[in-house]
């Protein structure tokens, strides 16, 4: 595919998902006096303000049997409100009623963990029928299921990180404990409803007639149980009311992280399609696609990257540079083939032992400096073989790895291309607490390559039906080597980590730099206060 394929394919994914349960639900909605989850949001935000969603493609393509979840019922991002940056958190009643799925739970996580990682005050808008009872054992009892958030709402109280909720529909049971646990509770008159059992189970339990609105309903809660501090005619109001109690909020404390004047890369970004192939297997110059990013230097012809040890372990890329004025480091993978220093051909995509110590050491001085870390992934592992065995490949990587894990400095991460096995890793993937990680459309993310894979799996199973008596014909086999080739090949693909909430989404490249620029001004309101320390560390 072109790159122009793969991004009308990206954008036609997210036109659908973003019509939530379909236009009719929308209608409903609007039936109802209710503004869609996104309706909401669009109104709370700043003019023209920016709204990085994390988490649209999650649920895509999963539950299908249940009638599916797009965006796992929740609209989750980070945007400005009155001024402040903020994470919005906002339930989707057009998908089944907004109940929360698995992925909703993990969605709603996520959404906290970057508010409590970065100090941000977080703004709830809770529409929601509550756990979706078909699947209850699988977001219920768990530590990372749906009673972890309340207990984040507790923690993040304690550290005095803002919460702010509106109740402008259904929020019932175990849910009604996430506005209640906010520092403020808004509630919609006529649509807000808060309740721990509704008329029904309370009818069902008690035997007691009831309605909603006598039970658990604006009036109710704020003038006789006291459980809501204000209530509101209508969502804009409501809304509007969000926006001056965040016009209020003391100025955030600042990380320090350095930044200048912004200047626009040497290179367009448009450049970028240009430079990066899509075909996995062809080679291309990394440093090149970096100069669409990083801001030009100011001496003019330069390239805005001050590459650290150059001429050292090149298969990986490590450099200072900025973003949109911040300074950043750089860790990204060469995908050209390269001569070492012993003259040496080293595969692109590779990251060899003196790559590894390298990329440790720079991480290291990151940290020393304060400075965030950027990785950009398109990484085919580490470098195997006798040869590499010999000479500690295990160790470097090793090093590498302890560096990122115990990184200080904010870290976000850039699926470019490939992301197989450690390497991703030692990249900074998922495991390592990136706070932000977004997939390009030409990424892929697995253990191995789709076509290593498959034929791995293909000797495995001709061994085996060996081992039975059975013979397998050379046209049985390639019959079978396009089958599992076929289902890894779904797996590797963006989409496919993307519903797994595996990364915070797919973009267009073209929005990296704002993403980052975002990024790095969110991390910049999280002082520091952990010392770097890598432990015991292999040398």
């Amino acid at each position: 595919m072109t790159h122009q394929q793969l991004l009308d394919d990206l954008h036609q994914r997210l036109a659908t998902v973003k019509l939530g349960g379909g236009p009719k639900k929308i209608e409903s909605q609007h039936q109802k006096g209710k503004l869609t989850a996104r309706e909401r949001i669009d109104y709370l935000l700043d003019d023209g303000s920016y709204f990085l969603e994390v988490g649209t493609l999650a649920g895509d393509g999963l539950y299908e049997e249940e009638g599916g979840c797009p965006s796992g019922g929740v609209v989750v991002g980070l945007g400005y409100v009155a001024g402040r940056l903020c994470v919005v958190v906002a339930n989707d009643a057009t998908v089944k009623a907004g109940a929360w799925f698995p992925i909703t739970a993990k969605k709603n996580l996520r959404a906290q963990e970057i508010a409590l990682e970065n100090r941000l005050p977080i703004i709830y808008l809770v529409d929601s029928a509550g756990v979706y009872l078909p699947l209850q054992a699988e977001v219920f009892a768990d530590k990372e299921h749906f009673g972890r958030i309340f207990r984040n709402n507790a923690r993040m109280s304690a550290l005095g990180i803002v919460q702010i909720a509106a109740i402008m529909g259904s929020c019932v049971a175990g849910g009604a404990y996430l506005p209640i646990m906010s520092d403020e509770a808004l509630i919609v008159e006529g649509t807000g409803s808060v309740f721990l059992a509704g008329p029904y189970l309370v009818k069902s339990s008690v035997g007691e007639n009831v309605d909603a609105e006598t039970l658990g309903g604006a009036t109710m809660h704020c003038e006789i149980s006291g459980v809501t501090d204000n209530k509101y005619p209508d969502d804009p109001s409501c809304l509007d009311a969000i926006r001056r109690l965040l016009d209020k909020v003391g100025t955030p404390a600042s990380a320090g992280f350095q930044r200048s004047a912004p200047a626009a890369p040497r290179r367009a970004p448009e450049q970028l399609f240009e430079l990066l192939p899509t075909d996995r297997v062809k080679p291309y110059d990394m440093a090149a696609l970096l100069e669409c990013l990083v801001d030009a230097a100011e001496v003019e012809g330069t390239s805005g990257l001050d590459e650290y040890k150059p001429d050292y372990g090149k298969t990986l890329l490590c450099a200072y540079a900025r973003v949109d004025g911040w300074a950043v480091g750089i860790v990204a993978n060469q995908r050209k083939v390269v001569k070492s220093g012993k003259g040496e051909m080293q595969m692109g995509g590779v990251i060899y032992g003196e790559a590894a110590d390298k990329a440790a050491r720079f991480i290291m001085n990151c940290n020393q400096k304060k400075i965030p870390l950027l990785f950009f992934h398109d990484v085919t592992g580490f470098m195997v073989g006798s040869r590499a065995e010999q000479g500690g490949i295990i160790k470097d990587g090793a090093k590498m790895v302890n560096a990122v894990a115990n990184s200080v400095v904010p870290k976000f991460t850039f699926i470019v291309g490939s992301s197989y096995g450690a390497g991703n890793y030692a990249m900074c993937g998922k495991a390592y607490d990136p706070r932000l990680i977004y997939a390009w459309p030409t990424a892929q993310m697995a253990v191995m390559s789709g076509s290593t894979a498959a034929k791995t799996l293909v000797q495995i199973e001709t061994a085996s039906l060996k081992a039975k008596g059975q013979t397998i014909t050379p046209e049985v086999e390639q019959e079978l080597l396009a089958q599992i080739t076929n289902r890894y090949n779904e797996q590797l693909s963006p989409y496919y980590a993307a519903a797994r909430l595996w990364v915070d989404g797919v973009i267009d490249p073209r929005e990296t730099r704002r993403i980052i620029s975002l990024g790095i001004e969110a991390a910049n309101q999280a002082p520091i206060t952990q010392s770097f320390n890598v432990g015991v560390i292999q040398t």
